[in-house]
């Protein structure tokens, strides 16, 4: 009997040594006239991997991110700003239906689908240049591919990686998960992702 008492104390010691990861509250934050049942759409599908997550109601865009001689709003602008809106452990996504641009070497106002500080506390995406078909699945590719920057993921060079580089392309549909690389650096950091090969 004095065994069995010595194992169990052992094991319970050992549990309460285990570390567990806090996951970070993820805040998404619908700007503009963003539609409500897609910002609802992806708070649900983000539970499944976190369910720290907060949906806050629509706000206008910063107003010193909108670009009009090409009618579109500036991404880092928008991420400098709503990094500010969150508590020490929280991260936030900005979810827009209008174009978003950021400056690419030379290239001025280059559009893109995201944008996110890597690592860091924000990042933003828009389904303005994704595809008509597949839009609802490709905008939550590109929400896990800047959520993962902001974890600390850099691009990854397996093609069906959801970490892999637009470079100016949309290849959404040839990206059906993490890569394994990607997947075991994300659950270390708290991520949901052990019992799936997919996130959709």
């Amino acid at each position: 009997m004095k065994n069995y008492i010595l194992i169990l104390i052992l094991v319970l010691i050992s549990c309460t040594n285990e570390k567990k990861v806090q996951q970070k509250i993820i805040v998404i934050q619908p700007l503009g006239n963003f539609k409500i049942e897609q910002a609802k759409s992806i708070f649900n599908k983000i539970k499944t991997i976190n369910p720290n997550v907060v949906l806050r109601e629509n706000i206008p865009f910063p107003k010193n991110s909108y670009y009009e001689s090409r009618n579109r709003y500036r991404a880092d602008t928008i991420i400098k700003t709503i990094k500010n809106n969150i508590g020490k452990d929280s991260v936030i996504v900005g979810l827009s239906n209008n174009d978003i641009s950021v400056t690419k070497g030379k290239v001025k106002d280059w559009g893109v689908m995201g944008l996110g500080y890597h690592p860091g506390k924000a990042c933003v995406v828009s389904d303005f240049r994704m595809s008509k078909q597949n839009k609802s699945q490709q905008f939550y590719k590109v929400v896990l591919h800047e959520l993962g920057h902001t974890e600390g993921l850099p691009h990854c060079p397996v093609k069906s990686c959801l970490m892999r580089d637009a470079e100016g392309k949309n290849h959404l549909d040839e990206e059906t998960a993490f890569c394994i690389k990607c997947k075991t650096y994300l659950i270390a950091k708290g991520w949901n992702l052990k019992n799936s090969n997919s996130v959709f």
